[in-house]
């Protein structure tokens, strides 16, 4: 098999927010196959211990809407959040349509038919940087997996982290056992409007890539 029907995957899913369909039911296996895709994913030790809690009833889905919402209210809030790049001129724009677009989804989280919170065994933020890193290196992989596997069926999806935040409410609101698990995304997923979709400006290779060293 030649690489451009990959490629063009790869290169093509995109942090879909304006565009998810939040009329249309996404049939539950469709999220299953996903999901069963996802968890090819490499992760550390083979250990596995990756969980995805699937939200779809209406009034849970609009109670984690409301902790997603307090969740980006308070970091944008926080003192101490990391500062923002400096910005070229001819990125500006596009910084502003992901800003609009991130509010469209913040204003309508609610109404997405499907919500996948990803999470992994584990404190992920305790122990050296080690630890860490090989524990969300064994989630992420799978997260993106699932998002690839989503843009293949015609579902459009947006890694989100607000409502980590608020990590503890949201653990007791859909019983995930906090002091042993970590959340580490809220997935928003639907069908999309329209299909296509292209890829997306990016910096030079030659900009980031440091052969040898730094």
């Amino acid at each position: 098999m030649g690489a451009e029907p990959t490629d063009e995957l790869l290169t093509t899913t995109r942090a879909v927010r304006r565009r998810l369909d939040l009329d249309r039911p996404v049939d539950p296996t469709l999220i299953e196959e996903c999901l069963r895709i996802a968890l090819q994913a490499p992760n550390g030790g083979n250990q596995q211990g990756w969980h995805f809690v699937v939200v779809t009833q209406p009034e849970r889905r609009r109670a984690v809407a409301d902790a997603f919402r307090r969740g980006a209210v308070a970091y944008a809030q926080r003192a101490d959040k990391p500062p923002a790049p400096a910005r070229r001129d001819d990125e500006r724009p596009a910084r502003r349509r992901v800003m609009a677009s991130a509010a469209y989804l913040f204003e309508h989280l609610d109404e997405v038919p499907v919500l996948v919170i990803a999470c992994i065994e584990g404190r992920a933020d305790a122990g050296p940087l080690v630890d860490q890193a090989t524990a969300y290196g064994s989630i992420l992989p799978a997260v993106w997996s699932f998002m690839l596997a989503a843009h293949a069926r015609g579902l459009g999806t947006s890694w989100t982290t607000a409502h980590l935040m608020l990590e503890d409410e949201m653990a007791a609101l859909l019983g995930i056992p906090h002091l042993d698990v970590t959340q580490v995304a809220l997935v928003p997923v639907a069908h999309t409007v329209g299909r296509e979709f292209h890829p997306a400006p990016r910096r030079p290779v030659e900009d980031v890539v440091h052969w040898e060293r730094w």
